[in-house]
């Protein structure tokens, strides 16, 4: 592992990467930028901020940005799980499935982040243990602002876009069957849809088809197991539904782009695994 934290200011589109790595990524943007994370494509404009969870592929289709930051951490430094009860940021900011993997700040919380940010790449390169508490205290801060923020955002598009009743407890649904049952037509006939009407109406609330969210709901379980547990590969496979570890594998690499066993080398097991 090369770092632990680490933070970068691009100045030039041409500097811009694709970003797949095993650390928890945070993007601040100024400017408009298209792009797509795992495949999903999306734009915005102004003042954001961007979250990636480890091995999340972001790449860049084009950008035309005043600012961009990237501040990256490993697990193993900050643990969002184990952190959960003072920054509410895992479900939220990352590993939500269901909402876009970025949230639109004021200018007042920009300005703060930012300010974390300046004050973070003065610790940096540091390695006395009252300056990474320091620096500690500064993530907390950008990822509690952010949470705060997205929260807000997430309550005003649900006030502006109710979620159709007919689907009202899909996530519900999707949590409790993604094991047993990974085809649309089930999901389908649970809500006495066809196929068709079902896959429009979860298109239009979420942004992606229910085999996309079937999809990733699997690869996010996984990564789960992988990260908060000592279980083997074969056990995870097994728990999820695979007839054995090399089919699970194969799976897990082609959406993940790397293998269950690497992930877990380069991730980490958590210091909450069970």
């Amino acid at each position: 592992m090369d770092f632990l934290i680490k933070t970068v200011q691009f100045n030039t589109f041409s500097e811009l990467k694709t970003i797949n790595e095993p650390y928890y990524s945070v993007l601040i943007l100024d400017g408009k930028a298209s792009f797509s994370i795992d495949a999903n494509s999306y734009e915005c404009d102004g003042k954001n901020i961007i979250f990636l969870t480890p091995y999340q592929v972001l790449q860049w289709q084009n950008t035309e940005f005043e600012l961009l930051h990237l501040l990256q951490f490993h697990g193993d430094y900050y643990c969002i799980e184990y952190h959960k009860k003072e920054v509410a940021c895992n479900g939220i900011l990352f590993n939500n499935i269901y909402a876009k993997p970025f949230v639109p700040v004021s200018d007042t919380v920009f300005e703060d982040v930012l300010q974390a940010i300046s004050n973070i790449k003065k610790l940096e390169t540091t390695t006395e243990n009252y300056n990474q508490s320091i620096i500690k205290t500064y993530l907390q801060l950008i990822l509690a602002l952010s949470s705060k923020e997205k929260q807000l955002n997430s309550l005003e598009t649900e006030q502006a876009f109710p979620i159709s009743s007919e689907i009202s407890d899909f996530k519900e649904v999707l949590d409790d069957n993604f094991i047993q049952n990974k085809s649309v037509a089930f999901y389908a006939d649970y809500y006495a849809l066809s196929i068709d009407v079902f896959s429009k109406k979860i298109k239009k609330q979420f942004g992606k088809t229910p085999s996309k969210l079937i999809q990733e709901r699997m690869i996010l379980e996984a990564k789960k197991r992988l990260h908060l547990t000592h279980k083997s590969i074969k056990e995870i496979a097994n728990e999820l539904g695979f007839d054995d570890e090399f089919y699970f594998s194969r799976y897990f690499k082609n959406h993940v782009s790397v293998s269950p066993k690497v992930f877990r080398e380069k991730v980490g097991i958590s210091i909450v695994a069970k």
